[in-house]
């Protein structure tokens, strides 16, 4: 007797019978043929979505020091003040 069902297509089109593989396929391809024989990447995409949360946790960490950096960066400058000289510019050859 025939019956439906749901699937999960990845973004080559390819079918999975889970949201989970799909996406494990999709992420797989982003990383590309990783190592000598068997590409490792299937594994490491299985593992990137399994730590999910700590690698979000570890990019909005990042995320907040660049803009401590950048706000540093933007002190110092504004703290040379009158000791940074403008050069003349020269004209393009």
């Amino acid at each position: 007797m025939a019956h439906t069902g749901a699937g999960f297509f990845d973004r080559k089109g390819n079918f999975f019978k889970s949201a989970r593989d799909a996406t494990v396929s999709d992420l797989a391809s982003l990383l590309g043929k990783i190592g000598d024989g068997e590409s490792l990447a299937p594994g490491i995409a299985n593992m990137l979505l399994e730590r999910r949360a700590d690698i979000e946790q570890l990019f909005a960490e990042h995320d907040q020091m660049l803009g401590e950096e950048a706000a540093m960066k933007a002190a110092r400058i504004s703290d040379a003040g009158g000791n940074v000289a403008t050069l003349p510019s020269r004209p393009a050859h």
